[in-house]
């Protein structure tokens, strides 16, 4: 399913910078039922990703981008889609979304994140 030219593509919904990372950060720990991005709050601790998480993206074959959501929209102007979002693109075509904002919204934890993403690739191992 995949090839050099796929990528998978993370989109958080969240502003990049500094200070919006600490922003973030905060937020997720002093009020976490209202921060709005799910795949920074499964995928992430207080400002780093989570070990299992990195050795699950670093074990795909797909090459990994990451976005923000203001730097999401500059790169795909025309692509209007809830965020957060995991994305799959191969080659030159659009980006297909691979587990939506709603889907992502309503998992439990990293290990559900791991299962969904590993079952939407076609990969039996979990890394």
């Amino acid at each position: 399913m995949s090839s050099p030219a796929t990528r998978l593509i993370l989109v958080y919904n969240a502003d990049s910078g500094v200070l919006n990372m600490v922003k973030d950060a905060v937020w997720k720990v002093v009020r976490p039922a209202t921060y709005p991005c799910s795949l920074c709050a499964l995928s992430y601790g207080w400002v780093s990703m989570h070990g299992r998480w990195r050795r699950f993206l670093k074990g795909l074959p797909q090459t990994k981008v990451f976005h923000h959501k203001d730097d999401f929209a500059r790169a795909f102007p025309g692509l209007a889609i809830p965020l957060p979002a995991i994305l799959l693109a191969n080659g030159d075509a659009p980006p297909q979304v691979l587990l939506s904002a709603a889907e992502l919204d309503a998992l439990p934890d990293l290990e559900a994140l791991i299962a969904l993403t590993s079952a939407r690739l076609g990969r039996s191992g979990q890394s």
